[in-house]
């Protein structure tokens, strides 16, 4: 087999300013949005796992068959940064990491302050 190029995938690495700050605190909502992409993207949850923090800010990680996806939030500056890889062993997902990056943005209705693409 010849090895693939990147097959160890991307990963996007992103600090989005948030005007609507109320998505910075709802994590029940990120949860069931993000739930979904992962369906629609044919992505396998292993698991994930959060923290609420006493102003209503979260982080939560998810760990996926194919990697990760991670997102902290600060309401108090209208900041969350995240992070999404995706490996490319056994199918190219490069175009899955940017769209479910661009998802992101839009569900957070978000401007990006930086953007970092890494590839493994």
């Amino acid at each position: 087999m010849d090895k693939q190029k990147n097959i160890l995938g991307i990963h996007q690495l992103l600090t989005l300013e948030v005007l609507n700050s109320n998505k910075l605190i709802d994590l029940y909502g990120f949860v069931a949005y993000t739930d979904n992409l992962l369906l629609e993207n044919q992505l396998e949850k292993v698991g994930n796992t959060s923290f609420v923090f006493e102003n209503g800010s979260f982080t939560i990680a998810y760990c996926l068959k194919e990697s990760h996806i991670c997102i902290h939030t600060w309401p108090e500056i209208s900041t969350l940064t995240m992070d999404v890889y995706l490996c490319n062993y056994s199918q190219d997902n490069s175009s899955k990491v940017r769209s479910i990056a661009k998802d992101f943005i839009a569900y957070f209705e978000a401007s990006i302050v930086k953007q970092i693409e890494v590839e493994r």
